[in-house]
């Protein structure tokens, strides 16, 4: 079994998803610290031929706060500005108006940070007609607050069932694989595979932008292949 831990993030990238589908079951990482400068609350869309940051407001955001503590604070203003830059943004694409009504319904009230991200990723699976396996270290593992970080995600794979843990390539500056071997658990490393893909009329690709780019500018089968485009080492 193939255990992977992440702290919930909106509407991520595709080596997120590249990792919830290599792993037999998905972590929420959503009682560790908020990390302000992070993609907890951000995320990057193509906007005028460039990339363009989107920002959710939150109430009282400290980095001395757990993720699942913060809740989130837009407001009607907030999020006509928000759909306003969706519409300019992927107006013309081709799978536009049932990706703009996913989007919309996610941001229909406002909750915590935390079940706002997880319900971000839940939608663009149920989008996809897929399924996936996941917890919440908050509910599942929190006996093991407070380990060390690579302690703590080696006992919650061991706690799970799990024989192997699979981070993201960036993690290789964090994570010994001998470490973890010494502890009884395989360190795997995974890295996305996925060429450049059309995204309108752009002449540059622009990588790693949120999966909204992606859902915007491809189909259904498509997507489904390009959770598969990771290789693991």
């Amino acid at each position: 079994m193939n255990v992977a831990v992440m702290q919930p993030y909106i509407f991520p990238y595709l080596g997120y998803f590249n990792l919830i589908e290599a792993s037999d079951l998905f972590v929420f990482y959503d009682d560790v610290n908020f990390v302000k400068k992070g993609w907890i609350h951000r995320n990057r869309i193509l906007l005028n031929g460039k990339d363009f940051l989107f920002t959710i407001p939150l109430n009282n955001a400290s980095q001395n706060k757990l993720i699942n503590e913060i809740d989130t604070k837009f407001d009607e203003k907030w999020r006509q500005k928000f759909f306003k830059n969706i519409r300019f943004a992927y107006q013309k694409a081709p799978f536009y108006e049932p990706v703009s009504e996913l989007i919309r319904n996610i941001f229909a009230e406002n909750t915590k940070i935390a079940q706002l991200n997880i319900k971000s990723i839940e939608s663009v699976y149920e989008y996809l007609g897929m399924s996936f396996n996941y917890c919440l270290s908050s509910k599942q593992f929190s006996a093991t607050k407070g380990q060390d970080k690579a302690d703590r995600l080696i006992n919650i794979t061991k706690q799970a069932g799990g024989q192997k843990y699979t981070n993201l390539a960036g993690g290789q500056i964090l994570y010994d694989k001998t470490y973890f071997t010494q502890k009884g658990i395989e360190l795997q490393f995974l890295e996305s595979t996925l060429p450049a893909y059309p995204q309108g009329k752009q002449k540059e690709f622009i990588k790693s932008l949120s999966i909204i780019d992606i859902l915007m500018y491809n189909d259904i089968d498509s997507v489904k292949n390009m959770f598969k485009a990771y290789r693991i080492f």
